[in-house]
Order: C-alpha cells, then structure tokens, then sequence
C-alpha cells in the first residue's frame, strides 16, 4: 500500500495518510508532493480532505529514527532534501486552487500539527487525539516559514501558549479558540462533517487560487528566502 493515497468522493479529492503514526521523512514528503500535483492536476477537484486511516494517528511529525540514520551515516543532503521537500508541501497546500482541509482523526504532533496548520480549514475529533507542538521540549525550533503559517491557523495568542509550553491540547479547546472549524464527535462524523463542509465549495480556481496566492504572499516569500539559511546550515537540528 502506498503511504499516501487519494481518491474521489464526487468532485471531493480524500488525500489519505497510510502510513501508521504517519511520521514524516524524504519518502513522505516526495509521496505527498506527487499526490498534490495529481489532485492539482484534477480540474474536477472542487476541495481536498486530508486526512490519516489510523484511527490513532493523524501524523505524529518528524520521523526521528530516519532522522537519527541520516545523521549518524552523514547523509546531510537527504536531510536538506526533505526539509525542502516539506516545505514544498506546504507552499502546495497553501497555493491550491482549492479548499485544504485537515480531517485530523488521531494525534497531531510536531510537523503533523504544522501540516494540518498549512491546510486552510481544520477539523477534530473530540473522543480521540491531541494537538500539540513538542519541539520546544525536544530542542528542535520551528523554520521561519512554519512560523508564518502557523500564525494564519492559529490566533497568536493560542500559538504563544502552545508553542512555548509544548501542551498537548484537544479539540474541545481548539474549537473554542477557532483553531478548528468544529470538534466532531466521533471518527464518522468527522469524515462527514469535512465532507458536507467541503460540499459547500463550488468556487472558481482562478480567484481561489490568485486570493490565496495573495493573502499568503508574505508566507511564501519567508519560506523561500528565510527557509534555505536554517536548511543550508542544519539548523534546525537539536539545541540546546
């Protein structure tokens, strides 16, 4: 099985994670690139789901076992490879032509919480999972351009408190503090409620496309210039 799949439900792409904790290395981020431009490529596509089969996981970030490979063999270049493969990522979902929407059935942690904040809309589970942005725990600091686009998700306030103690925090709370559109009470009603919300999108790709292109202008040009000096450098490894 592929790690990351998609398929149509009607004019709905339902982008899957299929990989367990769905932890994040350069195969993921290469299968991820492949199947946004696929669902791009779809002129039918009128919004996209993402989300995880793993009724437990949703992304659990970094995987830190191929990370610890790569360092340990000095393969420095497939850490860079994947830092800007990630970051194509999440210039695709923040420039698609379409809705971006995380259906967030598990734990988001780490990168998997950046993930779904690269995604315009977001929903949760309210019976299972956590949010949560561990790095200031494990000594790994946030790019320039996760900053920026989590701050477009996240009121800056909540992110302040979230980042800064590294908490983990339910839907329940995230609803409350508009992180996400709406705490689903239950894996079904998750699907469901992201599916009729994204049934309401019937607009044009040209003025999506050129009003997200606009309003994260700024975003794309951080990731673009800020990005490369931390990659380039490796410093976006632990510290202290």
């Amino acid at each position: 099985m592929s790690i990351i799949a998609w398929e149509k439900d009607q004019t709905i792409a339902i982008i899957r994670m299929n990989n367990g904790e769905n932890r994040q290395n350069l195969d993921f981020a290469k299968s991820m690139i492949q199947t946004l431009d696929e669902v791009i490529a779809d002129k039918e596509t009128t919004a996209v789901i993402l989300t995880s089969t793993d009724s437990k996981y949703w992304s659990l970030g970094v995987d830190i076992d191929w990370l610890g490979k790569q360092l340990q063999n000095q393969d420095f270049q497939n850490i860079k490879d994947f830092m800007y493969g990630m970051d194509e990522v999440f210039k695709k979902l923040l420039l698609l032509p379409v809705p971006a929407i995380a259906a967030i059935n598990g734990h988001a942690f780490g990168n998997g919480a950046i993930l779904s904040c690269a995604c315009d809309f977001r929903f949760m589970r309210s019976d299972k999972g956590f949010f949560c942005f561990p790095e200031v725990d494990l000594g790994i600091p946030f790019l320039p351009g996760m900053t920026a686009f989590v701050k477009k998700s996240i009121p800056y306030h909540k992110f302040n408190e979230l980042k800064l103690t590294g908490r983990k925090a339910a839907a329940a709370e995230l609803e409350i503090h508009h992180v996400i559109q709406k705490a689903s009470a239950s894996e079904t009603d998750l699907i469901n409620d992201a599916l009729a919300f994204a049934g309401t999108f019937q607009k044009k790709r040209g003025i999506f496309a050129e009003l997200k292109k606009r309003m994260h202008k700024e975003i794309i040009r951080i990731i673009d210039q800020e990005d490369p000096e931390y990659i380039e450098s490796l410093f976006l490894m632990v510290q202290e």
